[in-house]
């Protein structure tokens, strides 16, 4: 039985059980849905302290508030599931929003936004036996890869046996990779991915030989600064991909220019569907209804 999102503390509080019965009789579906194409909206990025869209430094701070766009983003028509770490998910399981949705755990949050190790991106959330535990439908892992930062390899390493573990239990597991840098180099400054499609092309072809098999691993990438180069990027793998959002811009042409570079993406063999978050939950202009339904109509 579903709950308010003002009754959460109360339930939380007195009866935590509810959550593993609430997971226990969710109903599930294939990955996959009659459309062929895949509609995923992202709140996983609060766990790793990035908190800011746009111009709005605490923008998904407001916890009720995210929620409640969650409930009508998952409403809407062609919007598959959701993805996000424990606590999102908990809650909107007990909101009994999760019926019939693809639902991806979070896996590695370690890497904290703005932080001396955030390319030291060690697994914080899901691991594999709670999204099977919980019933849950695939992970989620990051993985960025900088040249110049040892604790890139330790990544490297997790993700490879993570994605072995997910396998075992034939869980889908999406993996996001990047090549990224400092701005200030190997000692500081902020940390950047490199959406040329050179940069592109390698983190695909290193995401897509991690693990022992790659049966169960699907791909999560952005879009390239020139969109037209997505063409030839995407011929690195055969692994089935999804395209990220992320955060499209402070206005609404930056945000019109992002769907027109999904749009162009998405007509390529490989790229399944979408997975964005900011972009729609907390759209430039217009309501979360008409970002989410706008997405939907690329697919």
């Amino acid at each position: 039985m579903s709950i308010s999102i003002s009754d959460l503390v109360t339930v939380r509080s007195r009866h935590p059980e509810a959550i593993g019965e609430a997971a226990a009789r969710r109903v599930r579906r294939p990955l996959i849905g009659d459309s062929g194409r895949l509609m995923i909206v992202a709140a996983d990025h609060p766990a790793r302290g990035a908190l800011a869209v746009g111009g709005h430094k605490l923008a998904m701070a407001n916890r009720v508030e995210l929620l409640e766009r969650l409930c009508v983003a998952l409403s809407r028509p062609g919007v598959d599931g959701v993805l996000a770490t424990a606590d999102i998910l908990e809650d909107l399981l007990l909101l009994g929003t999760l019926d019939g949705k693809v639902v991806m755990g979070s896996m590695n949050r370690g890497g904290l936004a703005g932080a001396s190790f955030e390319l030291d991106d060690r697994f914080t959330g899901h691991r594999p036996q709670d999204i099977e535990r919980l019933r849950f439908d695939a992970g989620k892992l990051l993985l960025r890869i900088d040249y110049e930062d040892a604790g890139s390899l330790t990544t490297m390493v997790t993700t490879a046996r993570a994605i072995d573990d997910m396998a075992e239990r034939r869980l889908p597991v999406f993996v996001e990779p990047f090549i990224s840098r400092r701005t200030g180099g190997k000692t500081g400054g902020k940390v950047v991915n490199d959406l040329s499609a050179e940069a592109v092309t390698k983190s695909i072809a290193i995401a897509s030989g991690l693990a022992g098999t790659s049966a169960y691993t699907w791909l999560k990438v952005p879009v390239t600064e020139d969109a037209d180069e997505m063409a030839a990027v995407m011929e690195t793998s055969t692994l089935p991909a999804v395209l990220l959002g992320g955060d499209v811009g402070k206005s609404p042409q930056d945000q019109e220019e992002a769907y027109e570079k999904w749009r162009k993406a998405l007509g390529l063999p490989t790229v399944q569907g979408l997975v964005v978050g900011r972009s729609l939950l907390y759209p430039a202009e217009g309501s979360v209804e008409a970002a989410v339904d706008t997405a939907v109509g690329l697919l």
